[in-house]
């Protein structure tokens, strides 16, 4: 199954809707990136992704990418130099491991929220919205191949 099929239509609402909730109490931003393969070591490509995608381009420097390679079973969340900077040093283990019991559940939908839910309430602690808080990245699901 390639990465653009993985989701249903109501999966990829859900996601986008647990982003877009996240991401309104926080200046933080969300991406979820899926393809199918992850050739490389998964951090390895999930940093190359952050930086294609423009994640490290904030201007807080609190992106969050959460990274699926669909057929290889490969996760991984990056967070960005600002977030990385507050949460504790376990944090994005335990947020990894959340999402990790959903997609070995079965269902990947509910644990990929769950851990959109962890990042986005450090983010929110450590990130407040602010008035004048543009919304800097997609919170579209990117697809590699």
């Amino acid at each position: 199954m390639s990465a653009r099929n993985f989701f249903s239509d109501s999966d990829r609402h859900a996601i986008r809707a647990a982003i877009a909730d996240a991401e309104n109490t926080t200046s933080g931003e969300i991406r979820l990136h899926v393809e199918s393969r992850c050739k490389a070591d998964v951090l390895d490509r999930a940093a190359g992704v952050f930086e294609v995608l423009g994640m490290h381009k904030t201007e807080l420097r609190n992106g969050v990418l959460f990274y699926l390679a669909t057929e290889d079973r490969q996760f991984a969340i990056l967070g960005d130099g600002g977030i990385n900077a507050v949460v504790p040093d376990d944090f994005w283990d335990g947020v990894r491991d959340t999402v990790i019991q959903g997609l070995a559940a079965g269902n990947a939908v509910d644990g990929l929220a769950a851990g959109i839910r962890l990042a986005g309430d450090q983010l929110a602690a450590h990130f407040p919205v602010a008035a004048d808080d543009v919304n800097e990245l997609s919170d579209d699901i990117s697809f590699g191949s």
